[in-house]
């Protein structure tokens, strides 16, 4: 399988830099062909703007999403996004690394998603279930600095990681089509004589990624007018009543 790496930390000898490899590493001995795309090496601009075409539809007044419909149907964005988004065409599978930084991914991963999941590109006019870039499979792997997961939850001082996680999984990568594999999450200050077996268990995950879970998001044709439709909300209720 072609699968590609988002690579989102400044220090190559970091956490994240470290799984970053041991990805590399196991997904290469394991035959898949592997592109590192490393943000912070790159210097990719985050800032989403008119320097982002290389010609103007309508040079008077920038409307960004209707200049990036323009340039997906012409070529004409700037050669650092024509380059990850063929990475994106070329992947099967896309693995985003990355630290939670307030809350969020840090901003040239923001970026990234601004500017490389273009209008007609990655999505439009379908979306969600029904986006662009449907067939292909995403996966989170995150580090985040709270002392351990206990810190997260409905009651948990940090809320809900998976509802902070949801605007990247649901509303960026699910869609653009992609289905997204349930996420790596390494709590950064677990104990040295514990960080192996989370190491082995992302190995684990990565030797089996092709067959690994997805979140089982609901497609929009179980949705009317931005609300689930009664018969599926059921399920939801359930969910929540077990977590």
């Amino acid at each position: 399988m072609n699968i590609l790496i988002v690579y989102a930390h400044p220090e190559p000898n970091s956490l994240n830099g470290f799984l970053k490899d041991l990805a590399v590493e196991t997904l290469s001995a394991a035959g898949h062909e592997v592109i590192v795309s490393d943000l912070y090496e790159k210097n990719f601009k985050a800032v989403a703007d008119r320097n982002d075409f290389t010609e103007l539809n309508n040079p008077e007044k920038l409307n960004y999403i209707q200049e990036q419909y323009h340039a997906s149907k012409n070529r004409t964005f700037t050669s650092d996004i024509l380059e990850e988004q063929d990475h994106l065409l070329w992947a099967d599978i896309a693995i985003f690394q990355f630290p939670i930084w307030w809350t969020e991914s840090p901003a040239i991963l923001k970026g990234w998603f601004d500017r490389v999941l273009a209008y007609n590109f990655a999505y439009g006019p379908g979306h969600y279930d029904q986006g662009n870039l449907r067939g292909k499979k995403a996966m989170l792997s995150i580090t985040h600095g709270a002392s351990s997961l206990a810190n997260y939850g409905a009651y948990g001082l940090k809320g809900d990681l998976d509802e902070r996680l949801f605007n990247i999984q649901h509303e960026k990568l699910f869609f653009c089509g992609m289905d997204v594999i349930e996420p790596f999450i390494f709590h950064s200050s677990t104990k040295e004589d514990a960080k192996e077996g989370l190491f082995n268990d992302y190995r684990k995950k990565l030797l089996n990624i092709s067959n690994e879970p997805v979140i089982p998001f609901h497609p929009l044709s179980h949705y009317e007018k931005g609300q689930l439709k009664d018969q599926y909300k059921t399920s939801i209720q359930q969910e929540l009543e077990m977590s």
